[in-house]
């Protein structure tokens, strides 16, 4: 059974503790900005009507978080464990530093989406992107895998200076990326068949959440980014 609350008129504090305090799942309406929710939940599912503010998700170990709308900036920042589902658009620095569990975003990223992404031990991080993602997508990435899927097609699948400093981790994107200037340290090629069945239970995952074809995401061409050597900041730092 789940449990219904209304963050109108509760600051983030309020409503952080007032979401601690109600056992089990929960669903919280009226949401307009408020930070941190959800900030190391484990063991529950929450969903959110309305525009939760920056780090939704923050240190997640294990919740399910459901956003029926958009979400603001870091969200999932060091997450664990757990999925985000987000039914609209996200701002910057989604899956800061995330080391486990999944996001998946209907719409389109802001800038940094991915930055510092890490695997740990045996946990691998996965952000699905349904729309375009701004500049600076895959900053400094460690490990895990971020896909971008363009739908839409009303920008660019992604803007300026993608995968910098990327030294682990791979980066799917559905386009052949004819127009996308890569940094020097990175290798971008076309997807293989192996590739995208590395990628498919994420997109099957996406469907379901969001509808969509599955086998028409399948046929579309996929760019494939990994990084070429494991000392990514010598050629950006160092004059020879």
């Amino acid at each position: 059974m789940m449990t219904s609350i209304s963050a109108k008129g509760l600051d983030f504090r309020a409503l952080s503790d007032k979401i601690r305090s109600v056992p089990g799942d929960i669903a919280v309406t009226d949401c307009l900005g408020q930070r941190f929710i959800g900030a190391g939940q484990s063991g529950r599912r929450i969903e959110i009507h309305g525009v939760p503010g920056n780090a939704l998700g923050a240190y997640l170990n294990g919740a399910d978080i459901e956003v029926f709308g958009s979400a603001q900036d870091a969200v999932g920042d060091t997450m664990n464990a757990g999925d985000v589902i987000i039914h609209g658009n996200i701002g910057d620095t989604a899956g800061y530093a995330m080391r486990g569990g999944r996001i998946f975003v209907e719409g389109s990223a802001g800038y940094r989406a991915g930055i510092h992404m890490k695997s740990y031990r045996d946990r691998m991080p996965v952000l699905v992107i349904g729309g375009s993602a701004g500049s600076f997508l895959g900053e400094y990435q460690a490990g895990g895998i971020i896909i971008v899927l363009g739908l839409g097609g009303k920008a660019p699948i992604v803007s300026n200076f993608p995968c910098t400093g990327m030294h682990g981790g791979k980066l799917f994107l559905r386009s052949r990326c004819e127009n996308v200037l890569f940094p020097q340290q990175v290798r971008a090629r076309e997807a293989t068949r192996e590739d995208l069945r590395e990628i498919e239970p994420h997109l099957s995952e996406f469907c379901a959440r969001f509808g969509g074809s599955l086998d028409e995401l399948l046929a579309s061409p996929y760019t494939v980014v990994t990084p070429d050597t494991k000392n990514p900041y010598k050629q950006m730092y160092v004059q020879n």
